[in-house]
């Protein structure tokens, strides 16, 4: 039975996003946010446009100044000459209702809002302010993700939660309390929203936190006491292995558990690096858990005493490059492609058995042994490679493959 089935989802509202459906049972979504200057329309549009490509089912852009709100509708335009049908949200911070005010065109061309409850406004003007996002939401008939956040946290309601927590005759330690407050800020913003006409099917909630295990704490408890779709994310992950490590360590915990319905890993980027990076890892997280196929993986041997080449890592470099550079193509063409399993394996000990599990493997002589690559398909041996063009020859089966086994339509 595959894992999928096995995983009992959290119950939450459907939440519909220009088409993408999050929540309530649907497939797990991955989503992206740019880090261009929003204002710059076309490097922005570019950006967009990498991440949809890498498979960012949604994209969030920062909305900040009246220039990046003006520049919204011109990057959904220019996107849409591009082919590229990917749905934006827009993230506010502070004056979202000065822009969204301002900027009617923006509030029309975003499909999402994402408010944050810890700096929407302060004092008296919190609650005012927070309304009119709501109500610009219900006007354009927008889905809002609220997204309380431990960096951003609502002081007044910590503050408040800590003398409550004070008087109590076994009080919580500080970090329940603020998890606590977290929790409540998400939920308190999206009874009001609901209060003021926003349904609750177009709202999804977040509460991030940059700690694996506080992370997991609070989404428990949120999953707990609420019914909304949720959004997961460890906030400031890292860069590099480490960003990776403690995102996919919370957010598994997670999903295995049922609960999650859109994810974002946030990763820094290596100065200069793509930002795709954030995708490529999501979607690995998803699919290595059995919850979605986004593109053939490739199973490849570590490497030990016995495979003294580097051959059989540059050959599963070239594959796993091939194939998800083939995939934007390959998902409009060749719909089910992206549950091909492949395998590049070192040598005699597990690369033909390996090889005979995957759809399509090859196994690589080792040290001392023969120069020749059997290649087995759906676990039957087929050829046996060698020489120098050994590489292309395997893309090549892989090609063939693909054109004999999956069709559009």
């Amino acid at each position: 039975m595959p894992v999928l089935q096995m995983i009992q989802r959290h119950r939450t509202h459907a939440v519909a996003i220009n088409g993408v459906l999050v929540g309530a049972g649907t497939p797990v979504v991955v989503q992206s946010m740019t880090n261009t200057d929003t204002a710059d329309v076309a490097a922005t549009a570019k950006q967009v446009a990498e991440l949809w490509r890498a498979g960012s089912e949604l994209v969030r852009v920062t909305v900040n100044t009246v220039e990046a709100a003006a520049a919204v509708p011109r990057i959904r335009d220019r996107l849409a000459t591009m082919g590229v049908e990917v749905p934006l949200i827009g993230d506010f911070h502070y004056n979202g209702h000065q822009l969204l005010a301002g900027e009617p065109a923006c509030a029309e061309a975003l499909a999402k809002y994402r408010i944050n409850p810890g700096n929407v406004g302060f004092g008296a003007k919190r609650d005012t302010q927070f309304a009119q996002l709501i109500e610009f939401a219900v006007r354009y008939g927008k889905p809002v993700r609220i997204g309380a956040n431990w960096g951003s946290l609502d002081q007044a309601l910590a503050a408040r939660l800590m003398d409550e927590n004070a008087q109590l005759a076994e009080p919580w330690d500080a970090g329940r309390v603020l998890r606590e407050a977290l929790i409540r800020s998400a939920l308190e913003s999206a009874d009001r929203a609901v209060a003021l006409g926003l349904p609750a099917d177009r709202i999804i909630l977040s509460c991030k936190v940059s700690g694996v295990q506080e992370l997991i704490a609070v989404y428990r408890d949120l999953a707990r006491r609420s019914s909304y779709a949720l959004h997961l994310g460890l906030t400031e992950a890292g860069m590099g292995s480490k960003g990776i490590v403690a995102s996919t360590a919370a957010l598994s915990v997670l999903l295995q558990e049922g609960i999650g319905d859109t994810i974002r890993i946030s990763l820094t980027p290596e100065p200069g690096a793509s930002r795709t990076a954030e995708v490529v890892v999501a979607q690995e997280l998803l699919q290595t858990m059995g919850l979605r196929a986004f593109t053939p993986l490739v199973t490849a041997c570590p490497g030990c005493g016995r495979t003294t080449s580097e051959f059989f890592q540059e050959l599963a470099k070239r594959v796993q490059a091939h194939v998800r550079e083939r995939m934007p193509e390959w998902r409009v063409t060749r719909p089910g492609v992206e549950s091909l399993s492949l395998a590049v394996m070192g040598c005699i000990v597990n690369g033909p058995g390996e090889s005979k599990h995957a759809n399509i493997g090859i196994s690589l002589p080792g040290t001392g042994e023969a120069p020749a690559a059997p290649v087995f398909v759906d676990g039957v041996k087929t050829v046996t490679l060698r020489g120098d063009r050994m590489v292309e020859e395997f893309i090549d089966i892989i090609e063939n493959y693909v054109a004999a086994h999956y069709h559009a339509g």
